[in-house]
């Protein structure tokens, strides 16, 4: 484990009491937390910044797998960016309805891509990417 280091913050007494409220809601602790906080502000900056960084990410789409042509449209997606693509995770939420979740590896604006093409097909209910780094 990395050694740690103890510093003081000043924050303002109402920030500080709805801050506790959510770690207690929560569970953990003040320090664990903010670690947490800026972790994911250091991941933002990197997929933000154009850096060349390699980056993982997973896009999770809810479709109609009826919609004309659409599961062999996220297939060619799928296969025009198969360096890209690690695995993917197909679930029937129900008779029209589907889940889907693809595991990404490469460029941030590479994984941007793929998942801003996926989203914008037309049936597609809803999507999102969670971007991470591979470190």
């Amino acid at each position: 484990m990395a050694e740690t280091e103890r510093v003081s913050l000043a924050i303002e007494s109402d920030l500080l009491a709805r801050f506790d409220a959510l770690i207690e809601r929560s569970g953990g602790n003040r320090s664990e937390v903010v670690r947490d906080l800026i972790r994911n502000r250091l991941i933002e900056e990197e997929w933000t910044s154009g850096t060349q960084a390699e980056a993982v990410g997973t896009i999770t789409i809810v479709y109609e797998h009826t919609k004309r042509d659409l599961a062999e449209r996220l297939l060619e997606v799928g296969h025009d960016h198969h360096a890209a693509i690690l695995a993917s995770l197909h679930i029937h939420l129900d008779h029209d309805t589907c889940l889907e979740v693809v595991a990404l590896r490469g460029k941030p604006r590479e994984l941007r891509h793929i998942a801003d093409h996926m989203i914008a097909l037309k049936g597609v209910k809803h999507g999102k990417l969670v971007s991470t780094t591979a470190r």
